[in-house]
């Protein structure tokens, strides 16, 4: 059975404006680290990953505290939350993963598909042209340092899932995560998976694993150890994002909560969170309430966990309460997903 492609309109590259300042949530970092930040570089190792597993992990639900209010401040307020149990995959979706679902469906991604002009609101003629082209997002350090976000991402044609670094890069790593897929992409592979999105509250209540609130970079993650964006040092290892399961599983079981690649979930994005919302399996705001200061006009999604970009000189999201918004109609090559499964469904 071939599943068609979503109908929904492509969101306009990089919030429909062709400048590319606007690619700053791509990066999924707001700004400079708070004063005071000081990095802490994991110890270089050779790293042996686990092998990927179809198996998901089943939580008993319960209550926690959800958002931390000393880092940056739409990870506030702080509240208490209660989610019900449910299961959630080992690690993020990898390309072996995704291209199973390919295979069986002939399902092409956003990426793969050519860009409609009419979704810039501007002439034909003051588009240019490889913008049009089927492509996506993709981090290229710049040759000296830069505070601009234009400076290290590109709209790259021919970038996709199958070629995360272009078409003149190496093809996927059947164990990386996939990314460069739009949030129908990964809604698309959801429903065949017999799964879902999690929301925002699920994902941290997973990623916490009961543990305290941290600012430190952890050591067991894929992050950034050197002067971003112009040198990774790469003393956890990768200079790029890492196969899935090469660092230690957090208390739940779980690999890559944070670092490694953004995670997409369900939830739409506002700044803060709403002290006022239900504590009961609580969900984001509606699509007519969700606003990003950053990305005027769009609907953005709530992302999760950082990625190997971010970097103590710069950001500090990987922490489990790190959230950003995000563009759900176009894909990048940090930004990835995981799913979750009722506590009760059976799985393919």
């Amino acid at each position: 059975m071939v599943i068609p492609r979503s109908r929904h309109a492509r969101s306009a590259p990089f919030g429909g404006r062709l400048s590319l300042i606007a690619l700053l949530l791509i990066g999924g970092c707001d700004g400079p680290a708070p004063a005071g930040s000081e990095p802490r570089l994991a110890a270089a190792a050779d790293r042996a990953c686990v092998t990927p597993s179809d198996d998901p992990v089943s939580l008993p639900g319960g209550t926690f505290m959800m958002g931390q209010e000393d880092v940056y401040p739409e990870e506030g307020p702080a509240r208490q939350v209660t989610v019900s149990p449910f299961r959630i995959d080992r690690h993020e979706v990898t390309n072996r993963q995704f291209a199973a679902f390919v295979e069986a469906t002939g399902y092409h991604t956003i990426a793969e598909e050519p860009v409609d002009p009419a979704l810039f609101g501007v002439p034909l003629d003051q588009i240019p042209p490889h913008m049009l082209e089927p492509g996506s997002a993709v981090f290229t350090p710049p040759d000296n340092p830069s505070t601009q976000y234009a400076d290290w991402w590109e709209y790259v044609p021919g970038a996709n899932w199958r070629k995360p670094y272009g078409p003149t890069g190496p093809d996927y790593h059947a164990d990386e995560p996939v990314v460069h897929l739009a949030y129908d992409d990964m809604a698309a592979y959801a429903r065949w998976r017999g799964g879902r999105l999690p929301t925002e509250a699920e994902w941290e209540y997973a990623a916490r694993a009961g543990a305290a609130p941290s600012t430190e970079q952890p050591a067991e993650a894929n992050s950034w150890q050197g002067v971003f964006p112009v040198h990774n040092a790469s003393d956890d290892g990768f200079d790029r994002i890492a196969p899935v399961g090469c660092y230690a599983p957090n208390a739940n079981g779980l690999y890559d909560m944070v670092g490694n690649v953004w995670e997409m979930t369900s939830d739409v994005y506002a700044p803060g969170h709403d002290p006022e919302a239900p504590v009961e399996n609580p969900k984001g705001p509606s699509e007519n309430a969700a606003y990003d200061p950053a990305q005027p006009g769009l609907v953005p999604r709530v992302i999760k966990g950082g990625s190997y970009l971010c970097a103590p000189n710069y950001c500090r999201r990987y922490r489990p309460a790190a959230r950003t918004g995000r563009d759900p109609g176009m894909g990048a090559s940090n930004v990835g997903f995981r799913l979750v499964y009722e506590a009760d469904e059976g799985r393919r």
